[in-house]
């Protein structure tokens, strides 16, 4: 007798399975023949490609990218190679400034290093898309793209100036275009009405103009 139930309760199992294949197997199918067809945008939206650089704001074209090398020390590929940019030449003004400042016996100060990228490496080839170095970016500076196309003959291929990347995203983006003024409405002058001039005291007003 327990083997009967045993054996009912095994084909209830197989029921409640084949019952979620069928509901499954009702729904539109979401892969996609490519090349007979192209996966729109609102798909390609949750694919996580390579990595890229996201600019600013204000400045498309420069990254957020404060070149703390947390990103480097997070990549467990290390696919990741960043320099920071070089301190800038100080100005005549500045050079002047120092060496007043050192005859008065002072410590000059010296132009300091800006907070950015002189170069931003990144290797595919060996990236292993953890998203360590997304979550580890203090400023949100890096994301993943949605570049489901991307092919290449060999290793160096997909090896990206992520720099000049952004700068070329940046470039392709088109400016949106300015709503145009909108015209005010010409007042509508209507014609004004003919004013009859005040009669003199002790004139009388004819009868037809009464």
């Amino acid at each position: 007798m327990a083997s009967i139930f045993r054996t009912i309760a095994d084909l209830w199992s197989l029921v409640v399975g084949l019952g979620i294949t069928g509901k499954e197997f009702c729904k539109p199918g979401v892969t996609v023949h490519y090349p007979r067809a192209e996966v729109t945008p609102e798909a390609a939206a949750s694919f996580r490609g390579p990595i890229e650089l996201i600019g600013l704001d204000k400045d498309p074209a420069k990254p957020k990218c404060i070149a703390c090398m947390l990103c480097v020390s997070a990549c467990p590929s290390n696919c990741i190679t960043v320099t920071r940019a070089p301190t800038p030449k100080p100005t005549p003004e500045e050079l002047k400034a120092m060496a007043e400042a050192e005859a008065r016996g002072e410590k000059p100060k010296k132009p300091a290093p800006p907070k950015a990228p002189g170069t931003w490496a990144y290797d595919f080839s060996l990236c292993s898309l953890c998203g360590s170095c997304v979550e580890a970016c203090p400023v949100d500076s890096i994301g993943f793209s949605h570049d489901i196309y991307m092919v290449g003959t060999k290793r160096e291929d997909f090896v990206f100036d992520q720099l000049a990347r952004l700068a070329r995203k940046a470039a392709a983006r088109k400016p949106e275009p300015k709503p145009a003024a909108k015209a005010a409405p010409e007042a509508a002058t209507a014609p004004a009405a003919p004013v009859a001039a005040p009669s003199e005291p002790g004139t009388a007003t004819p009868a037809s103009e009464a």
